[in-house]
C-alpha cells in the first residue's frame, strides 16, 4: 500500500466493528444472571436478549440518513457516543425497563455502524486492497466477540452481580473510538457526491493514491455524469438497481439463517443442551471466539487473492456439512463434546467465508449515489432476521429441540450454495465505479 495513513483511517473506523461485536456477544454471558436478577418470564427474557437487535434493526434502517446528510465521519462520532451511553446505562440501570431502553439505544449504534463503517472504508480504499480493508471491520467484529467472551469468563468469577461490569466495561473502547475519530477525514466520495467540496476531496484522494488520484477523480466524475437527473433522491427500488438490491437482500438473509447469531447469543445454552456443564459451556464459548478470530484473519489474507465468490463456495459447503453433523448429534444424543467440536469447525467455515465477505460485498455492489441506502437495506435485512432468530430461539429450543433447529439451518445453507453458484458475481480487483457499471448492465 502506498502509505499507512489509509490503513490507519480504516482501522480506526473498524473499531466501530469491535464495539459492534462486543455489544452483540456480551449479553451471552449475562443473560441468565439478568433473568434471575429481575425474575423474568420466558417472554421477558427473550425480549431482554433481543431488544438490542431490535434497536439494531432501527439503527440499520435509518443509518443512511445521517450518513448521507451529515457525512460518514460525523455519523461515526454519533455512533461512538451512543455506544458510550449504552454501556454506562446498562451497567447502572436500576430497573428492567431502563435496562431495556439502554440496550435498545446500544442496538441503534450497532445498526448505524454496520451501515456507515463498511461504506466509509470501501470509499477510501484502493481497489486492489479494498477486500481486506473492509474486512478489517469484520475482523474487529469477531475480535470484539472474542474479547467479550474472555471478559465475561473473567468477570463472571465475581459473583451474581458481575453482569453489570460485563456490560459496563464496553465504555472504555467506546471512549477510545470517540477520541481516535478526530484524526479521520471525511470520505472523498461523500464530499463530491453530496457537498461537492472538490478541494477537500482531492486532498484526501492524494493521500490515498498519490500516483493515480487524478484517474480516481475521473472515474468518480464519470459515475456522476451517468447518473440520471435527480438521482440522489431516486428510489433504491427501481429497475436500475434491481441486481444489487436482490444480491444484498439474499446475501444478508442467508447470513442469518445459517444460525450464526443463535450460536453467538446462546452458545452456553446450546452447549448445556448438548450435555455440558455450565462452567464447561462458558469456557467452550471462549473457544468459539478464538476460532472465529483466527479464521477471520485467514479470510482477510485470502479475500483479495482468491475472491469473494470462491470463499463463499468453500465456506458454504463446510457449513452444510457441520450443521448436518450437529443436527445428527442432537438426534442421536451423542454428547456435548461432539457438538462443541462440530460448532467450532462451523465457526471456522463461517468466519472464513460469509462472515468476512458480507460487509465487503454489500458495500461494493451499490453505485456511489445510493451506496449508503443500499448498505442500509442489506444491514436492515441482516438485523431483522437476526432479531427474529434471537427472539424465537429459546422457545424453539425448548419445544422442538436442537436437532430440528440445526437441520433447518443446514437446509438454508443448501439454498445459499445454489444462490452463490447461480447469482453471486465476483467483485475482486475492480474499482467501485467498474462494479457499478457491471451491476447496472447486468
Amino acid at each position: 500500500m502506498t502509505n499507512r495513513i489509509v490503513f490507519f483511517w480504516a482501522f480506526v473506523v473498524a473499531l466501530g466493528g469491535f464495539l459492534f461485536g462486543f455489544d452483540t456477544a456480551v449479553i451471552s454471558g449475562a443473560e441468565q444472571s439478568i433473568q434471575q436478577y429481575w425474575q423474568l418470564t420466558g417472554v421477558q427474557h427473550g425480549l431482554t436478549v433481543s431488544i438490542a437487535l431490535i434497536g439494531t434493526v432501527f439503527g440499520a434502517l435509518t443509518g443512511s440518513i445521517p450518513s448521507d446528510k451529515w457525512g460518514r465521519r460525523a455519523t461515526l462520532v454519533l455512533v461512538a457516543l451512543v455506544y458510550l451511553f449504552s454501556a454506562l446505562g446498562t451497567a447502572l440501570a436500576g430497573n428492567w425497563y431502563l435496562f431495556l431502553v439502554c440496550r435498545f439505544i446500544g442496538g441503534l449504534g450497532v445498526g448505524a455502524s454496520s451501515v456507515t463503517a463498511p461504506v466509509y472504508i470501501s470509499e477510501i480504499s484502493p481497489a486492489q486492497y479494498r477486500g481486506r480493508m473492509v474486512a478489517l471491520f469484520q475482523f474487529n467484529v469477531v475480535f470484539g466477540i472474542l474479547i467479550s467472551y474472555l471478559s465475561n469468563y473473567l468477570i463472571g468469577q465475581g459473583g451474581e452481580n458481575s453482569w453489570r461490569l460485563m456490560l459496563g466495561i464496553q465504555a472504555a473502547p467506546a471512549a477510545l473510538f470517540l477520541v481516535l475519530l478526530r484524526w479521520v477525514p471525511e470520505s472523498p466520495r461523500w464530499l463530491l457526491l453530496h457537498h461537492r467540496k472538490e478541494a477537500a476531496a482531492v486532498a484526501t484522494l492524494q493521500l490515498i493514491n498519490p500516483a493515480g488520484y487524478e484517474e480516481d477523480m475521473g472515474t468518480i466524475r464519470r459515475s456522476q455524469q451517468q447518473q440520471p437527473a435527480g438521482a440522489p433522491r431516486e428510489s433504491l427500488f427501481t429497475a436500475r438497481y434491481r441486481t444489487p438490491v436482490m444480491l444484498a437482500v439474499l446475501f444478508a438473509m442467508f447470513n442469518q439463517v445459517s444460525g450464526i447469531n443463535a450460536i453467538i447469543y446462546y452458545a452456553p445454552r446450546i452447549f448445556e443442551m448438548s450435555g455440558l456443564g455450565a462452567g464447561s459451556s462458558l469456557l467452550s464459548t471462549l473457544g468459539i471466539g478464538i476460532v472465529n478470530f483466527i479464521s477471520t484473519l485467514a479470510a482477510i489474507r485470502f479475500i483479495d487473492r482468491v475472491g469473494r465468490r470462491r470463499l463463499m463456495m468453500i465456506g458454504t459447503i463446510g457449513l452444510i456439512a457441520t450443521l448436518g453433523l450437529v443436527a445428527i448429534s442432537f438426534y442421536m444424543h451423542t454428547g456435548g463434546i461432539a457438538v462443541v467440536s462440530y460448532l467450532l469447525i462451523y465457526i471456522a467455515f463461517f468466519a472464513f467465508s460469509q462472515g468476512a465477505v458480507i460487509w465487503v460485498f454489500i458495500a461494493e455492489i451499490f453505485p456511489n449515489q445510493v451506496r449508503a441506502r443500499g448498505q442500509t437495506l442489506g444491514s436492515f435485512t441482516h438485523w431483522i432476521m437476526a432479531a427474529l432468530i434471537a427472539f424465537i430461539f429459546p422457545y424453539l429450543a425448548s419445544h422442538i429441540g436442537g436437532g430440528h433447529i440445526f437441520l433447518f439451518f443446514c437446509g438454508m445453507m443448501v439454498l445459499q450454495l445454489l444462490f452463490v453458484w447461480r447469482w453471486m458475481p465476483e467483485t475482486r480487483g475492480q474499482t467501485l465505479e467498474e462494479i457499478e457499471m457491471n451491476m447496472i448492465m447486468h
